[in-house]
């Protein structure tokens, strides 16, 4: 496997009525969702080798959920399934280009009772790369498996990425959220957060504190989203920046995972960071300029076409 990812898988609704306030939407059309099952997709989109460790239940809409992942070509050997427990449930207003509130039905999610097992460790440590985040740490029993699993794939010599993923009504509170992810860092490689995440992880107030604060616990990459401002890359040699690519905003919802699935492919490549930053930005705007965020994932042509049409209008 080219990459391991550990992580939740969700159910999304998005509203078929634009610029309608979500109390009154009617219509909505479902989709695979929750930022580990993007990314997988993402990754798998670009034809990298994913599979991801999870865990589902047995009703009708895990079933959905199973099918699109295995139609991707995501590898689901290691998603367990929990009876009686259900799939969070998302349902986002969509009124470009700016306002997409979202509501959360995470009570008891079915992703939380993830337990990790011995073949889901030796799966991780066959990976090139590991991917997880830290909605994962959020609840018993999936925070000791996160943990778990980070520290065996460390150990195996994995490249070891963290996506902050901050949702503030899977904790008790931002305190609890950050301590997880710090006590996290040491197996990490690769962190990836926005600015409020990062601030969030490193107890700063301001971003400089924060990136000042992380680097200095040994990170190899520092990955700061600056949302329209574009994303800066912060390594041992310095730190790369580049601005976004404009496109016409569908929904701003996926963009991160649209951003990570990009970005990490090239890392998987060795591609240089500045070359990294162009996969993720590119798979960032494509997301954005489509509703959904599973869905919307592009494949390795339309990233390189993005790419090269930038380049060429910059020129």
């Amino acid at each position: 496997m080219d990459a391991v990812i550990l992580g939740r898988i969700g159910y999304d609704l998005y509203s078929e009525e634009p610029h309608v306030p979500l109390p009154r939407v009617r219509r909505f059309s479902r989709y695979l969702g929750g930022s580990s099952a993007n990314m997988a997709v993402g990754l798998a989109r670009l034809g990298a080798r994913t599979g991801i460790i999870s865990c589902l239940g047995t009703d009708s809409l895990s079933e959905f959920l199973l099918d699109f992942l295995n139609r991707e070509k995501v590898d689901t050997a290691h998603v367990q399934t929990r009876p009686g427990y259900l799939p969070s449930l998302c349902l986002t207003e969509v009124s470009p280009p700016d306002r997409f509130p979202q509501v959360f039905y995470r009570h008891e999610a079915v992703d939380t009772l993830l337990a990790v097992r011995a073949e889901d460790l030796d799966y991780i440590a066959s990976a090139r790369m590991f991917i997880t985040n830290g909605t994962s740490l959020c609840a018993s029993p999936s925070r000791e498996s996160t943990y778990r699993a980070l520290e065996r794939a460390r150990a195996s010599g994995c490249r070891v990425v963290l996506d902050v993923d901050y949702r503030a009504m899977s904790w008790p509170s931002a305190e609890d959220a950050g301590l997880a992810v710090r006590l996290a860092l040491p197996f990490v490689d690769v962190l990836i957060g926005n600015e409020p995440e990062l601030m969030l992880v490193a107890g700063a107030s301001d971003l400089d504190g924060a990136t000042a604060k992380l680097r200095s616990t040994g990170l190899s990459i520092l990955v700061s989203k600056l949302g329209e401002r574009g994303t800066r890359v912060w390594t041992g040699e310095g730190s790369v920046f580049l601005p976004p690519y404009r496109v016409e905003v569908c929904t701003t919802i996926g963009a991160g995972d649209g951003f990570a699935s990009g970005f990490l492919y090239a890392l998987l490549q060795g591609f240089s960071m500045e070359e990294c930053l162009q996969y993720g930005n590119a798979a960032a705007a494509i997301v954005v300029s489509r509703l959904s965020c599973s869905e919307a994932m592009p494949t390795l042509a339309e990233v390189r076409e993005l790419i090269d049409t930038q380049s060429r209008t910059q020129q």
